[in-house]
């Protein structure tokens, strides 16, 4: 998992080739006129999911995992709280792995929290069980899904 500043996004740009498009389009997009919903950028191997969520519980917000997609979360609104565990220690699967949705949940919960404030985002690799959107009231987010077999 990565936690960084927005402005400082071209560091990480070497990770995976969709990076670059990535960050360079979220920096000039006005996201207080673009409308919630998904935004196709190169097919489903780069999206952005545009949301509006009610805030979870801390102790309520389940584990997630992927295996697909790295995502990348950017709170908009207001600070987000995401936790976090290593994939490598969990072993109670809550809800199995579906692949169409790229998708499943685990019964732990996290090890730690991690506060994601607006300006900054949060990269999450397939070996990162997260729990995202913890925060009080709507969260309006970003959450971009970026393909890691076009590696």
């Amino acid at each position: 998992m990565i936690i960084a500043d927005l402005q400082d996004s071209d560091r990480y740009i070497s990770i995976h080739p969709l990076f670059r498009e990535l960050f360079a389009y979220i920096k000039q997009a006005d996201w207080n006129s673009l409308p919630l919903g998904k935004i196709v950028l190169k097919g489903d191997d780069l999206y952005i999911n545009h949301v509006d969520v009610q805030g979870a519980q801390k102790d309520l917000q389940p584990l997630e995992f992927h295996n697909r997609y790295i995502d990348v979360h950017i709170p908009l609104s207001s600070d987000e709280t995401i936790g976090w565990a290593n994939r490598a220690d969990l072993h109670d699967i809550k809800t199995p792995y579906q692949a169409e949705t790229d998708c499943g949940f685990y019964e732990e919960r996290p090890e730690q929290f991690i506060n994601v404030a607006v300006g900054m985002f949060a990269v999450v690799f397939p070996e990162d069980a997260h729990a995202p959107a913890i925060a009080s009231g709507h969260l309006k987010k970003l959450i971009a899904k970026i393909k890691i077999d076009t590696l």
